[in-house]
């Protein structure tokens, strides 16, 4: 840290370049100010956000150059910076959200082989669903591939809500049977 007397080198009142005394103040802040988030947040990945940050509110500052204790005044704009940042977290409920992991995401892989498995497995549900009788594979089509409630395949069907069920259960074990056995 600097001492109170030192003063950033380029003076922007002789000058008239204030981008050579934010140059200056980039120069010798940066890396004090990358340590003290450091110390301070558990997110390493958030310390350059945040360095850069107090650079944007010391550039917004008019009268930067007319400060007279600039480096208080630096690490209290760090200090306000940190503030902020844990009342937008808190206001985002920050800890309450969950990781995404990269395994977490599906995969849209549709390798060859993978088409060719899916294929292979259509065909086998399509010969397991031509083994079951007429009225079982019509339940069960209605019910799976038409989004049907057993009460309109009922009505549809003219058969009771029980002889629904029934059926649909009886696809269903055959289904896990036939796919278990090809498997």
């Amino acid at each position: 840290m600097l001492s109170p007397t030192e003063r950033p080198t380029v003076d922007p009142a002789a000058t008239g370049d204030g981008e050579a005394f934010l140059a200056d103040l980039d120069r010798r802040y940066r890396v004090p100010l990358i340590r003290y988030f450091a110390k301070r947040i558990r997110e390493a990945y958030d310390v350059d956000d945040l360095v850069q940050e107090v650079f944007i509110r010391l550039v917004r500052q008019a009268a930067i150059e007319s400060v007279q204790q600039i480096d208080s005044y630096v690490f209290q704009t760090a200090a306000n910076v940190i503030r902020d940042r844990a009342r937008r977290q808190a206001a985002r409920h920050y800890r309450e959200h969950d990781e995404l992991s990269e395994s977490d995401l599906p995969t849209n892989d549709l390798s060859p082989e993978r088409v060719l498995l899916g294929a292979e497995q259509l065909e086998r549900v399509i010969a397991a669903l031509e083994e079951l009788s007429e009225c079982t594979r019509q339940v069960f089509v209605l019910r799976r591939y038409e989004g049907m409630r057993h009460e309109e395949i009922a009505t549809h069907l003219g058969m009771s809500v029980s002889g629904v069920r029934f059926h649909m259960e009886k696809a269903k074990a055959h289904l896990a049977r036939r796919l278990e056995q090809t498997e």
